[in-house]
């Protein structure tokens, strides 16, 4: 199982130090951990991952060449079309970027709205569906994802701390873990906004190097 740590603002470095696999910086302004410095040179092999919200293609596409980012993750309401004409965009310059649809979760989530996204999507994100874009600091009920219909790899989000490591150990003898690509994790491992606990996240790494 892969890590994203997301929310990177303050201690970049030291978080690129552990090598997860993904590295998120969040261009939505009203967000406490809006990035808007200079990224350090981090080991090629981290993917950084763009997060956005309801953004203009173009802002986005600058972004993507600002930064040079790998991927691009989209928090808002952003329908199939947008997908697709993002896609086409970042074809005109050449870029394979990998692309992530979030999706906030409740117990009675609808999977159909996940079928538009299928062909214009390289991974979905479930979340907890909360009043703000994100996890919002709390965990959903992960049995809800034993319903998933899709066979496309996603990332697990919501309320993931060091405290619930257990939780996370039972999740994965579920069938809902079979398509489960990384785990996404960001205020449960802060001490304040976009500082990230060292520590803990070398527990994290440590404890899902074997899922």
């Amino acid at each position: 199982m892969k890590l994203k740590v997301c929310g990177m603002k303050l201690n970049i470095a030291e978080v690129a130090q552990l090598r997860p696999d993904y590295l998120g910086f969040i261009f939505w302004e009203p967000s406490s951990r809006y990035f808007d410095g200079e990224i350090p040179v981090i080991p090629h092999e981290i993917n950084k991952i763009g997060v956005f919200v309801d953004a203009d293609v173009q802002e986005v596409i600058q972004k993507i060449a600002k930064y040079r980012l790998q991927g691009i993750q989209l928090h808002g309401n952003e329908s199939p079309e947008y997908c697709k004409a993002l896609v086409y965009e970042l074809k005109n310059v050449h870029k394979k970027i990998i692309l992530i649809k979030v999706f906030s979760i409740t117990d009675t989530f609808d999977f159909s709205l996940l079928s538009p996204y299928e062909a214009v999507c390289d991974h979905f994100l479930f979340d907890t569906k909360g009043k703000l874009p994100g996890g919002n600091g709390f965990r959903f009920d992960w049995k809800v994802l034993n319903h998933y219909p899709s066979t496309k790899p996603y990332f697990l989000s919501g309320g993931i701390g060091i405290g619930n490591l257990d939780n996370l150990e039972e999740f994965m003898q579920l069938p809902a873990s079979k398509y489960c690509h990384a785990l996404d994790v960001n205020s449960g491992f802060e001490l304040e906004p976009g500082l990230k606990k060292i520590e803990e996240l070398k527990e994290l790494k440590k404890a899902i190097s074997t899922k």
